[in-house]
């Protein structure tokens, strides 16, 4: 008598997990939103892919970085946060006057699946003004930080014509390729598809394998015959 009494509890309890999670994973995909254009990656018979850099600037690491990406002809898109695009105003500055593009990856970086509307104005917007501050002109594309968005961000981006950009290849996320170089390297190599956008972290410390890695990605790409580009000029040649 007493386990049928339970079973009703059990049962709803059961429903709100199955639901929770079945949110937790809409949250995160790619490829699917509620509102507005995602895009993970560009149907495009062109040899063409996107270099894209999360987080930062830092004050440590840009320079190193644009001047690797400079030695070798290829231009990125940087998603950038507002926080730390105050607090290093200049090198910001230094990846606008590179001609790199920069895109909006939040002013806090938190999970903003669950936020409010106003939270969400909150963080693009002062994320946006910095953009322009640091001298960037084109068009600011959007990038969720760790990927989640659920009801008011991509709501928000769709009402005011921003795009949500996400990633098909995303090295770092795979423990047995992302600690050595030459394996993250390779994975990234063998995985890009033509209008592949890949994800990757340079700015801080802990991301020194991912250094490592870039060159080897880049020549072992062009081997392969791909061109590097925006995730703008790839989005126009779809």
């Amino acid at each position: 008598m007493l386990f049928r009494q339970w079973v009703p509890l059990v049962l709803i309890v059961a429903t709100l997990v199955a639901l929770l999670f079945g949110l937790h994973l809409f949250s995160k995909s790619r490829t699917t939103q509620l509102f507005g254009e995602i895009v993970s990656r560009v149907e495009t018979d062109k040899p063409i892919v996107a270099l894209t850099f999360d987080d930062g600037p830092s004050p440590r690491f840009t320079k190193e970085v644009l001047t690797l990406l400079k030695d070798r002809d290829v231009t990125g898109t940087f998603f950038l946060t507002g926080r730390e695009i105050a607090e290093n105003l200049a090198q910001a500055r230094l990846i606008a006057a590179a001609g790199h593009e920069i895109g909006n990856h939040s002013y806090s970086h938190f999970n903003m699946a669950w936020v409010s509307p106003s939270t969400v104005k909150d963080e693009i917007e002062r994320t946006e003004a910095a953009i322009r501050a640091a001298g960037y002109e084109g068009e600011i594309l959007f990038r969720p930080p760790f990927g989640k968005k659920l009801l008011a961000l991509p709501w928000y981006l769709s009402e005011h014509g921003r795009k949500t950009i996400m990633w098909d290849v995303e090295p770092e996320s795979f423990p047995d390729v992302a600690d050595n170089p030459d394996a993250l390297a390779k994975y990234v190599i063998d995985n890009a598809k033509n209008g592949s956008i890949i994800l990757m972290h340079v700015m801080y410390r802990s991301r020194d394998v991912s250094r490592q890695a870039l060159p080897q990605i880049i020549e072992g790409l062009r081997q392969r015959g791909f061109s590097f580009v925006t995730v703008s000029q790839l989005l126009e040649r779809r």
